[in-house]
């Protein structure tokens, strides 16, 4: 999905609807439910699978309790979004099921998408969802999450879903017609940038602030749409109360900022790997070894490793740092922290004497290893 040309084309799509889109001063809009599902509807008979990440719940469990305005707290978040949820779920199935279409419930948490078992189990259900019909709803499970509650949510969780059900487009509704040169509520004669082949600091410096209803900004909405661009999928950020927006979109009009797919691809174990994973520990390791991983791109073996931090199993994600503690990258480790201890700054053919056993000569394999800078 280069060109929006090539929208026409797409087989899977995963659309995230702010909370602006669905509420009307903190209060649940049918009217707006059913104009999105309506549309929804229009792209399903086009032979589209469809998966929509929704906001919504803390606001429309806002209005549902009667509360002047969004809480600060956490706890009063979680209630919000507990009482918010049920009314969210219902009007969406409301919604759909005038057109004669079938939803179904997805609450995750980070913990969810870190956990790489559990990673997958939510692909396949989503994918098998997809597969039968249904149009999966996906949200946050804010009434447990404690960090997850912040800035960017829903916006980093929907780039998140479209790489984990490997959706060939990214639409994410917010109130604004798109990414501008300049905040246009400051300078009304600021241009839309139609299309961002990639995300510099420059671009992400032109990125806004979130409304009242929702947590996320248009920073977070362009983050997450250059996390899907580094994956290799495309992205769109358009206005969701431009009339038939979607319907628009698959059709190539030239709506909202299209972020164009990177050429150099991340593959999808280490999009998660980058994005997703939780590291468990940190390994520090010699400038020898920052040079095989940074500059050859080689595999971390036991000889380059001089100190580590926390307690880690195998097949647990640990960030790699110099020895300056500036962080390098993240990988999966081979062997466990009480193991690795026993082996650092040795000759991987130590091993066996070392620990009794070899399971193999990296600590971490270069397959495994996502290298965000260097030194």
């Amino acid at each position: 999905m280069r060109n929006r040309s090539e929208f026409k084309k797409a087989r899977r799509l995963v659309i995230k609807i702010g909370s602006s889109q669905l509420c009307e001063k903190e209060v649940i809009s049918f009217d707006r439910f059913r104009a999105l599902a309506n549309q929804v509807a229009q792209i399903r008979r086009r032979g589209l699978e469809v998966v929509l990440v929704t906001s919504g719940a803390v606001a429309a469990g806002v209005g549902k309790l009667g509360l002047p305005s969004r809480p600060k707290t956490l706890i009063l978040k979680q209630v919000c979004a507990s009482a918010g949820q049920v009314s969210l779920m219902t009007a969406w199935d409301k919604a759909l099921a005038v057109f004669d279409l079938k939803c179904a419930q997805i609450l995750l948490t980070a913990e969810d998408l870190a956990d790489r078992r559990r990673f997958l189990n939510a692909r396949n259900t989503m994918i098998s969802l997809v597969e039968m019909g249904l149009i999966p709803i996906v949200n946050e499970n804010d009434t447990v999450a404690v960090e997850e509650l912040k800035v960017g949510d829903n916006d980093s969780l929907g780039s998140m879903v479209a790489s984990l059900v490997e959706a060939d487009l990214f639409i994410n509704l917010t109130d604004s017609d798109g990414l501008y040169e300049s905040d246009p509520r400051l300078d009304p004669q600021a241009a839309l940038l139609k299309e961002v082949s990639q995300v510099t600091e420059e671009i992400l410096q032109k990125a806004g602030q979130g409304g009242p209803l929702g947590t996320g900004g248009m920073y977070t909405k362009v983050v997450a749409a250059s996390r899907l661009s580094e994956r290799g999928l495309a992205s769109l950020i358009a206005n969701g109360r431009t009339r038939d927006v979607l319907v628009r979109l698959i059709d190539g009009e030239e709506l909202g900022t299209f972020f164009t797919p990177s050429k150099h691809q991340r593959r999808a174990k280490k999009h998660w790997l980058a994005f997703a994973a939780r590291p468990k520990g940190t390994l520090v390791i010699d400038p020898g070894a920052v040079e095989a991983l940074v500059e050859k791109g080689k595999s971390l073996l036991p000889g380059g490793v001089t100190a580590l931090n926390g307690l880690f199993d195998v097949g647990d994600p640990v960030t790699i740092a110099n020895a300056n503690h500036q962080e390098l990258g993240i990988g999966l480790a081979n062997y466990s922290a009480p193991e690795v201890e026993k082996i650092k700054g040795q000759p991987s053919a130590q091993i066996e004497a070392l620990l009794g056993y070899s399971h193999c000569d990296e600590i971490i394999h270069r397959d495994n290893l996502v290298i965000f800078k260097a030194n």
